[in-house]
Order: C-alpha cells, then sequence, then structure tokens
C-alpha cells in the first residue's frame, strides 16, 4: 500500500520541495521514535555520569516550519535524510567546561556524523559577537535500537546542539530582537549588542573559572583539615561540615554518656557552625580550641544535669551544647546571653530564658564557675 501524496495548498513549493515535503509526513512516525529513544539514552547517560544540565530540550520540526525552510533552500536537499535538524534536542548546562562533558557524553552514546558537526566556538572572529554553541549531527547506533521494519531509525540523522545558560539567553535575545532578521540594523544597536555580548561572554568564563577556583579551594581545605591544621581553615558552614567528619566532639559525648550508659542518637551539629561564627570563632582552630581547653567543665555541667536521671538516650549535640555553654560563661556571659544561645540552637521558644535561668543557677557551683569568680577579684 502507499501512502497517500497530500498537496501543500498554502506553500510555495516547487515539485522537488512538495516530493520532501512528503518524505516528511511519510516518515514522521520515524522521527518520533528517534525522539523518544534519543531523549531517553541521552538522559539516562547524563544522570548515569553524575552531570547536572539546567535543560535537555527537543523537538520535531514541524511541517509549516519545515515547509519555509524548503521555500528558501529545498534544492540543496537531496532526500529528507539530507535534512538534518528535522529533529533538534539541546542541553543547556551552566558552565562552558561542561559542554565539552556533556559532548563526551554524546559521543559515547550516538554515532556522530563528524562531517556534518561543527563547533561554532571556534569560529569567532574580531568583527564577531554573540553566542555560538557546539553541534553535534548524530544517529542512532544499533545497540539502542535495530528494527528490520523501520531501518530508517539508524539512518535518520539528528542535531544535538550544546550550550551554557547564558549562550542561551544571549541566542534567545538575538531571536526576539530580530537582529538575525532581515532588516538591517544600525550600526548603534550593533554596537549596543556587541557590548552586551561581550558582558555575557565575560561571565560565563568568570563563572566556570570561579567554580574552578572554589573547587580547588575546597580540596585545599579538606587537605588541611585532614592535617590538622585548622588555624588556617577558616570557619564556615562548608568547612565545619568537612570537620564534623572528624567526629571532633566524639570523645565528649561518650564521656557524657558513660555516665547512665546512654545511647547516643546522632542530631544535625551543622547548625552549630552558625553559633560558633556568633560566639566570634573565625577559625576552625578556635572550635578545636575549645574543645581541649573546655571539655573536662562541659562534662562536669552535662553530668550535673543528667545524672539525677535515669535517660538511657542522649542527643549528640550534647557536647557542643554544653561546650558552648562553658564558653559563654567562661567569657562572663549571664542569664541574657545563655538565652540568646538557647534562642539560636532551639528557636525562640518562650521557655529559653526559663532554661538559660536553670543552667545559669547550676553552673554556678561548678569549679569552673568558682575559677572564674576567684580570677575576677584582684
Amino acid at each position: 500500500m502507499y501512502a497517500v501524496k497530500q498537496k501543500s495548498m498554502n506553500y510555495e513549493l516547487d515539485p522537488h520541495g512538495e516530493d520532501l515535503l512528503q518524505q516528511y509526513r511519510d516518515n514522521l512516525p520515524a522521527f518520533k521514535r528517534i525522539e523518544q529513544l534519543a531523549s531517553k539514552h541521552l538522559e539516562q547517560a547524563l544522570k548515569q555520569q553524575n552531570l547536572y544540565v539546567t535543560t535537555v530540550e527537543h523537538r520535531i520540526k514541524s511541517e509549516k516550519s519545515l515547509a519555509g525552510k524548503l521555500e528558501l533552500k529545498g534544492a540543496k536537499y537531496s532526500s529528507i535524510n539530507d535534512i538534518t535538524d528535522i529533529l533538534g534536542m539541546r542541553i543547556i548546562v551552566f558552565y562552558t567546561d561542561d559542554v565539552d562533558k556533556v559532548a563526551a557524553i554524546v559521543k559515547s552514546t550516538f554515532d556522530v556524523d563528524w562531517n556534518e558537526s561543527v563547533d561554532k566556538r571556534k569560529q569567532y572572529d574580531f568583527r564577531s559577537f554573540g553566542y555560538s554553541s557546539l553541534h553535534y549531527i548524530c544517529r542512532l547506533p544499533k545497540t539502542i535500537v535495530d528494527d528490520a521494519e523501520m531501518p530508517q531509525l539508524n539512518e535518520f540523522r539528528f542535531e544535538i546542539q550544546m550550550r551554557t545558560t547564558l549562550q542561551h539567553v544571549w541566542s534567545t535575545i538575538e531571536h526576539d530582537t530580530g537582529y538575525k532578521g532581515d532588516i538591517k540594523i544600525p550600526d548603534e544597536y550593533k554596537r549596543q549588542l556587541s557590548r552586551l555580548a561581550g558582558l555575557l561572554e565575560l561571565a560565563d568564563d568568570e563563572f566556570s573559572r570561579l567554580r574552578t577556583t572554589m573547587t580547588s579551594y575546597r580540596r585545599q581545605m579538606l587537605s588541611l583539615v585532614a592535617s590538622g591544621k585548622l588555624d588556617e581553615v577558616l570557619l564556615s558552614p562548608e568547612s565545619f561540615r568537612n570537620y564534623l567528619e572528624t567526629n571532633p566532639f566524639d570523645r565528649l559525648n561518650k564521656r557524657i554518656a558513660a555516665v547512665n550508659q546512654a545511647e547516643i542518637y546522632p542530631t544535625p551539629l551543622l547548625p552549630f557552625a552558625r553559633i560558633f561564627d556568633k560566639l566570634e570563632f573565625t577559625t576552625l582552630g578556635d572550635v578545636d580550641r575549645l574543645i581541649k581547653q573546655c571539655s573536662d567543665d562541659a562534662y562536669l555541667l552535662a553530668v550535673s544535669q543528667l545524672a539525677l536521671t535515669d535517660l538511657d538516650i542522649m542527643a549528640e549535640s550534647v557536647a557542643p551544647t554544653n561546650l558552648c555553654i562553658v564558653h559563654i560563661l567562661k567569657n562572663g556571659g549571664d542569664v541574657k546571653d545563655l538565652t540568646r544561645f538557647y534562642d539560636l540552637l532551639n528557636g525562640e521558644k518562650s521557655n529559653n530564658a526559663e532554661l538559660a535561668a536553670s543552667i545559669f543557677e547550676r553552673a554556678g557551683k561548678m569549679p569552673f564557675m568558682q575559677r572564674e569568680k576567684v580570677s575576677s577579684h584582684p
């Protein structure tokens, strides 16, 4: 059975263009199947490589859009297989160096037609402006699909564009302003667009450079933490998270838990990074010195609260909590200061002031508070 040839009544096509458009209609099911398979395997490959992308877009060129293309340059195509952008895919990433990572994944997933593929990023000259992307022309390999009844699944090519978010923004702006249209743009507007393109290009490069710098910094911080050079590591949520991996409060928690043979259950300790910052600690060395210098006093304070109970389970936050209390009191803090600490730790609650007053009274009987009183009088 032969497909019924449709007449394109609304298109100004010559007979060759009409034939190409009919080939498009006849093979539309194949293009839709290729779109489904290509997008599925591409997204799976990106996920397997743990590469974050902002967008994966795909579309099949509409009949109207294809007809417009054929009206302009249909003569350059011998058959529908020569039109490589009927199926188009676009992958958008944040950073310029991620474009090459995506390209490597595309290359390992599909068969790439290198003769037709182009890296438009390398076509700049001093007169050009704007952004271009990396374009690969691909086919589905038989490892993805091998259908004897539809061999064109491995024959028809499709285009994959890879670009950064800012490159995509520029492309959208170019299209929206009509810069690439038929109307001649005055030199004044061209200059303005060129300046904006330069800013976007600079921003793209700087974002990638900053990410590389920050990655290097994080690795350096990890190395310093691992080597114990904590005074060289500024206190931040990121550095404190790495510091917590060394279990700095573990020894004190176990000493406290031994009083009641209590089980220690994990609780988030990262919020203490903000608390230590409020206490004007600037490096991980400051936190480490607190643990070394105040653990005995924090232990006695915690025991005074737990000894009279039969609690057999204890939060992991007990050690840093009591260390902070000891630090506040040793530095002349009072009930108001302890209340502010509990507001940071637990959120602003009505019983924080009462809890602070109770702890202050109990701590007043501790040896470290007695020492502070003696040292404060000549």
